[in-house]
């Protein structure tokens, strides 16, 4: 569990560096085998989203953790970044509302955050 505790704080921290907000991390292991993280930041501008997204691309790259894929970065309303057993959503906050992926997945469990820092 500490690699994951820290490629999940990398992502944190990047989309906090960023100003991302509403920043969650879930356990989906239970629900689905397309995998085992999902970690939800939202942004307040298309600008925003693809500064949060980058930021996490970037941490991640730099500490040596490959990125298998990356979808939504031409709208950036909905950035999608795949690592694999992680995945990162970052989205405009009135998609986030819109798409509420935290009731899709409310039998997930959640990840508390405070003590990644």
């Amino acid at each position: 569990m500490k690699d994951i505790d820290e490629r999940i704080s990398i992502i944190v921290k990047a989309c906090y560096d960023k100003k991302g907000f509403d920043i969650r991390a879930l356990d989906i292991r239970k629900l689905t085998p397309i995998s085992d993280y999902f970690i939800l930041a939202s942004g307040n501008s298309t600008t925003q989203v693809l500064s949060i997204a980058e930021e996490v691309e970037e941490k991640m790259i730099k500490a040596g953790h490959e990125q298998l894929g990356k979808e939504g970065k031409e709208s950036s309303r909905w950035i999608l970044l795949d690592f694999g057993d992680i995945i990162v959503h970052v989205f405009h906050r009135e998609d986030r509302e819109f798409y509420s992926l935290e009731k899709l997945w409310a039998d997930s469990d959640e990840i508390a955050l405070d003590h990644m820092f």
